[in-house]
């Protein structure tokens, strides 16, 4: 999967993601849906699990920077 087609998809975080923390999300990719360690897009966005999220930055293979997909 090459870092154009991972940015812009939807995930919901499963692990915690925040300033000093590595999180998780699980995003829907290949068919399938896939687990990615992440952090947030800004470094002092705390961000819940359950929360939906935004790729904004891949790192292959498994990492993502994401902020939340709406506000509230």
């Amino acid at each position: 999967m090459d870092d154009a087609s991972m940015v812009g998809l939807m995930g919901r975080v499963t692990g915690t993601i925040g300033p000093g923390l590595v999180g998780e999300v699980i995003v829907r990719v290949r068919g399938g849906a896939e687990h990615f360690l992440a952090y947030p897009a800004s470094p002092k966005d705390h961000i819940e699990t359950g929360t939906v999220v935004m790729v904004v930055e891949y790192l292959p293979p498994r990492t993502v920077y994401v902020s939340a997909a709406y506000d509230g």
